[in-house]
């Protein structure tokens, strides 16, 4: 019986799916449990689930002999250091794909929710007001998608139903798309009303909305980011959303969770919501199948599904 070190909190749920798959789990959701895991019980530890922000590190993997698989639910794995599970031969894999439809579904819920002013439209009835305010509609508005990959292609697809115009960036142009492709981040900004962030995390993408990609989407642009905050310059986008430069940003992720600035919290035209993108039943129940489904292919000596390499 393979044991799997289970660093995540929010799939508890799930989880017998692994257990009836034959895997004994260790529950280490808190910092103090993975370290005395870890510490006390490394030699008996095969594998670890984790996610993109709790990661994994080089000592870690160090104090684990047994380690063979990391298995990182969702797409990002910014926190898992890559270059030495490679010298150790561990196999990473994620969950690409797997919350997409969930993800695509809250960018979608904060943009609507952010540009017809839906939370100060239902306080101010709360508050027995009858407040008015003319808002934005969709229909031929240019969207645009940093990161097409399955979010991205989600969140386009649900676009069209709004009949939006969808531009895109990504490191390379996608093929078998109709959507535009432009060169840069900046392009992009310039050439979109609202603007989605749907890339991974990590050093390659940090600040690749910076100050000139805010002030290129413009007083009435507004921005969301379902992905990563490092991928925003939060301190610019903040300067922007106080001083009119932004109409509007929605947020499902910060830089230091669960911390939020506390200067975002008394803004108007900001809707923020705690890192919930992913979370839905259907894609808990799917991650963790993935997982399921990665650690059965390793240890059966068969190529994992989702290797960020192996």
């Amino acid at each position: 019986m393979k044991t799997v070190l289970v660093l995540v909190e929010s799939v508890n749920e799930y989880l017998p799916i692994l257990e009836t798959q034959g895997f004994r789990l260790i529950l280490a959701p808190t910092p103090a449990m993975r370290a005395e895991a870890v510490a006390t019980r490394g030699d008996e530890i095969d594998a670890v689930l984790t996610r993109g922000p709790l990661g994994f590190t080089a000592d870690e993997m160090a104090a684990l002999p047994k380690l063979g698989i990391i298995c990182v639910i969702g797409a990002g794995y910014e926190q898992v250091d890559l270059p030495a599970a490679e010298a150790r031969g561990i196999t990473v894999t994620n969950g690409a794909g797997v919350n997409a439809p969930s993800v695509a579904d809250h960018a979608m819920a904060l943009l609507l929710s952010l540009v017809r002013d839906i939370p100060q439209a239902d306080a101010s009835v709360r508050r027995g007001e009858w407040r008015k305010v003319t808002r934005p509609s969709f229909a031929n508005k240019r969207l645009g998608i940093l990161g097409l990959g399955a979010v991205g292609l989600a969140i386009a697809k649900r676009a069209q139903g709004f009949d939006m115009q969808v531009n895109y960036h990504s490191r390379s142009p996608k093929a078998g798309v109709d959507f535009t492709y432009c060169e840069t981040p900046l392009a992009l900004a310039t050439a979109c009303d609202f603007l989605i962030v749907a890339t991974p995390g990590g050093s390659g993408t940090r600040h690749l909305i910076d100050r000139a990609a805010i002030d290129a989407l413009g007083p009435e642009g507004f921005l969301i980011n379902i992905a990563r905050a490092s991928v925003v310059d939060t301190d610019a986008l903040l300067d922007a959303l106080q001083h009119g430069r932004l109409a509007g940003a929605g947020l499902d992720v910060f830089d230091d969770e669960p911390q939020v600035p506390e200067a975002l919290k008394t803004l108007n035209n900001v809707v923020l919501t705690p890192h919930v993108a992913g979370l839905s039943p259907e894609a808990s129940r799917g991650t963790v199948q993935r997982v399921a489904d990665n650690l059965l292919a390793f240890y059966a000596g068969k190529p994992v599904l989702t290797p960020v390499y192996s």
